[in-house]
């Protein structure tokens, strides 16, 4: 093992500070500063921040030309309470680590420890810790980043923790690991009467109630399959809690989501159909927003099989587990251009709370596991 006794006393200790100062997407300030004085720890060629927000990447260069190799981590947490009971637990209110993100952090850091002492023979090891996984916007601000230009890796790998799944199991598959998902918003706008003469306004309501079973009806298919849909309504608002006045405003959310990037196109194409035509049938103004926008994420079958054979190596158990996940992950952006990517899950224990629950702590356990494998792709590639 590249990592010594005090190495995963410290490391651990580390994940805990992190796992007390979350930080949401966009807004990773302190994470990234404690991350970059960190890994200056580490003797990086060279440190590039602030990438697509808040990024860090460490770059470490062989004495060979040779691929670029990148590993990455997620830099933020969730809005959600901490309530687990934990000497660390999260000391910012209404805001936790409940995905594992810290642990994934602590994990490339253990890497960059294991770099710093045996540095790649050739090639370029790249560590990214990247903002705003969260929300979707994270990846693809980092890959639009002028900064990322100068990175380029030929190879992506990532890992995200999995409770459910035996501790230290791996769930590894080629082709779709997450499915494609966007946050739509739909907003119609009529005009307002007296409760006493609603016919005097233009109500949302026959809209709304219209489209809700029609939106539902356009999920289609189950997984693995390429035309698996979903469309699941998150909220629904009509007007304001008053008994005086028949509404003129109201808004659908709802969450689409699909094996692929393109089946989310035809999915787009039919939700918006829908709610134009409910809006023109009933008078009102309709716009449509969109926000967490996710791509689908498609491992590359070379690189997964880099992945069996670290696996292999290290003796780590793994098959395909349940993937494909409805779930979705924005390390998928990563593979949309010229990189090889290839995402796995590490299992977090099968008693465990689940991701985003109020209580769910990243077991400290899966640190040198996944930094052990990381390692061993790492040194397979560039030696």
């Amino acid at each position: 093992m590249f990592l010594t006794n005090e190495d995963v006393v410290e490391l651990v200790a580390w994940r805990r500070k992190l796992h007390t100062l979350p930080e949401l997407s966009g807004e990773e300030v302190e994470t990234a500063r404690e991350v970059k004085a960190a890994l200056m720890a580490t003797r990086p060629d060279h440190i590039i921040d602030g990438l697509g927000g808040h990024g860090v990447a460490a770059v470490y260069e062989g004495a060979e030309l040779g691929p670029t190799v990148m590993f990455r981590a997620e830099l933020d947490g969730l809005a959600i309470e901490d309530t687990a009971d934990l000497p660390y637990r999260s000391q910012v209110p209404g805001k936790g680590h409940h995905c594992g993100h810290d642990g994934h952090m602590t994990t490339l850091m253990a890497l960059a420890r294991g770099v710093s002492r045996q540095r790649p023979r050739r090639g370029r090891a790249v560590l990214m810790f990247q903002p705003a996984e969260e929300n979707g916007a994270g990846a693809a601000a980092v890959v639009a980043d002028d900064g990322f230009v100068a990175i380029k890796p030929d190879f992506v790998f990532a890992y995200h923790n999995m409770p459910g799944m035996p501790l230290g199991k791996v769930a590894l598959t080629d082709g779709p690991v997450t499915c494609a998902s966007r946050g739509m918003k739909i907003i119609f706008a009529g005009r307002t009467a007296h409760a006493s003469m609603p016919e005097t306004g233009v109500s949302p309501i026959p809209a709304v109630l219209k489209l809700l079973p029609e939106l539902v009806s356009l999920g289609s298919g189950a997984l693995p399959s390429p035309d698996f849909a979903m469309t699941t309504i998150t909220h629904v608002e009509i007007g304001e809690p008053v008994f005086g006045i028949s509404p003129g405003d109201g808004e659908v959310w709802l969450t689409l989501r699909s094996l692929t990037d393109s089946r989310m196109e035809a999915l787009r194409l039919e939700a918006e159909q829908l709610a134009r035509k409910a809006a023109a049938e009933a008078g009102l103004g309709v716009e449509i927003e969109y926000d967490n926008v996710f791509a689908d994420c498609t491992n590359d079958p070379e690189a997964a099989a880099h992945v069996r054979r670290a696996l292999e190596a290290e003796g780590i158990a793994f098959d395909a587990g349940e993937l494909p996940l409805r779930g979705s992950e924005d390390f998928g952006r990563f593979g949309k251009g010229d990189s090889k990517i290839a995402l796995f899950l590490l299992g977090a224990g099968e008693s465990r709370p689940h991701l985003h629950n109020p209580d769910y702590d990243f077991p400290d356990d899966l640190i040198c596991i996944g930094a052990r494998l990381f390692n061993r792709i790492l040194r397979d590639f560039l030696g």
